[in-house]
């Protein structure tokens, strides 16, 4: 990369960053980090690129989900679990429903910063600094904890270490195999609509398990059938401590961001000429670009340009978030544009982020219509355009939380202060993060059905 360093987002001019009051207290932090193991490996990054690549090219689905941001006092075992299992479910529904490989990829083990509409929040009288996610600032609405404290990157980092080595141990321990596909469907989930919806499909999967292993093809011989590849990702936006985490891969030469496999870029950190722009054209993670109502085609090309100028294969992926009602009057003309350009990225929708509205009891909260409008939305213009629907990205967690109205539970505007836990945006419930998925598998498929390609097989899963 001509003139990038791993600190050359520094001379840029940058957006969306804490004001620490120590600067000699920051710098010591990221040099503390700077001695730490990576947290994930460039070959694990490579391998979720080239995966990415077969999406690109109309091979795969991207799933990718998780929390809104992840809490220091959230963090444990069983709720590390319960996401996973979730995340599983939707992946085999989209798998075997939908009749395509999934890749997966979880928002987890680093998205702890969030950007803010406003740098200030107001509460009772009284203004202070907004939350920014737990790397940076507490939740609690008080002077002290609001004060940017650096010592939390180092909890970040602790927290991030501790939950990938239990997804690992998920992934590849046996928790993930399809013989236990009945056994993910536990907790409040297997009694609602889509737990039972959920229930006759893992018996028509374990039906051709049966058949395979009278085949002799079993989870024992098969590894695919036993394992499966998680990959995590998070928004790029504490790039001191990116850049902190960010190391030479003495295989290939390259740089790499090892705090997570992929990493994105925000809606509101994606100027051409800033800080988070140069600092991930340099890595070669996968990276996302969100793109919201603001991007112009012409703008959208130009990032392209920056940060993948090799037209390296999954690199890019384009995280679409517009609003259930914007979908048809700003996705057409970005696709056309990257089309007549030749360039190949993953297009996914993120229907969370622009269908967010402000609810009775002062709560923020997401109608679950207007999300599965906006997925909707995105598989209609993507079959009009002759375009792969890539993939999708929500901000769910494996909870039975009343953040998000509407979905077969019928959560209502009074319901939300049951169980609404999250301290920045709301996210789906287990239940409703299902309901979406058997929708997305049926838009699957009737892609798959139009272009007349073959299901996949169920060993895809991994």
């Amino acid at each position: 990369m001509p003139n990038w360093s791993t600190e050359s987002w520094r001379s840029f001019p940058i957006v969306q960053v804490p004001d620490y009051p120590d600067a000699s207290v920051l710098k010591d932090v990221e040099g503390r980090l700077a001695t730490f193991p990576p947290l994930v490996f460039a070959g694990e990054a490579r391998e979720l690129k080239k995966t990415l690549g077969d999406v690109a090219n109309g091979e795969g689905f991207l799933l990718q989900g998780g929390d809104c941001a992840e809490s220091f006092l959230e963090h444990g075992a069983d709720n590390i679990r319960d996401f996973f299992r979730v995340f599983l479910q939707m992946a085999v529904v989209l798998t075997y429903a939908g009749g395509s490989p999934v890749v997966k990829v979880g928002r987890i083990a680093g998205q702890f910063a969030k950007p803010r509409s406003s740098p200030m929040e107001k509460k009772d009288g009284m203004e202070l600094p907004s939350y920014r996610g737990d790397i940076i600032n507490g939740p609690e609405f008080t002077p002290e904890a609001r004060i940017p404290d650096p010592q939390r990157q180092i909890e970040a980092y602790r927290q991030s270490a501790a939950t990938l080595n239990l997804i690992r141990a998920f992934a590849s321990g046996g928790y993930a195999d399809l013989e236990r596909v009945h056994q993910w469907n536990m907790g409040f989930v297997k009694d609602s609509p889509q737990g039972h919806r959920y229930q006759v499909l893992a018996d028509r999967i374990a039906e051709t398990l049966g058949f395979m292993r009278a085949c002799g093809i079993t989870s024992e011989n098969t590894p695919q059938l036993r394992a499966t590849r998680f990959y995590t990702s998070h928004e790029a936006l504490l790039l001191g401590f990116e850049q902190a985490l960010t190391r030479l891969d003495s295989t290939s030469g390259d740089w790499y961001a090892t705090s997570g496999h992929m990493l994105w870029i925000g809606d509101r950190t994606r100027q051409l000429d800033h800080a988070h722009v140069e600092f991930c054209r340099g890595v070669r993670n996968p990276i996302g670009i969100k793109c919201g109502p603001s991007l112009e085609p012409d703008d959208l090309l130009r990032l392209i340009d920056i940060l993948n100028p090799k037209e390296d294969p999954g690199r890019l992926t384009l995280i679409c978030r517009f609003g259930h009602e914007k979908v048809g009057q700003h996705l057409p003309k970005l696709i056309r544009a990257v089309e007549k350009a030749g360039r190949r990225v993953v297009w996914s929708c993120d229907p969370m982020h622009g269908n967010t509205i402000s609810a009775a009891g002062g709560y923020k909260t997401r109608p679950f219509d207007r999300i599965l409008k906006e997925v909707e939305a995105f598989f209609d213009v993507h079959r009009a355009e002759g375009t792969h629907a890539g993939g999708i990205h929500v901000e769910m967690t494996g909870q039975n939380v009343t953040e998000c109205t509407g979905g077969a539970a019928a959560i209502s505007e009074t319901d939300l202060s049951d169980r609404y836990h999250t301290h920045c945006d709301p996210r789906l419930n287990a239940d409703q993060a299902l309901e979406l998925a058997f929708l997305v598998a049926e838009r699957m498929k009737l892609e798959r059905e139009t272009r007349g390609a073959p299901p996949a097989p169920l060993a895809a899963f991994a």
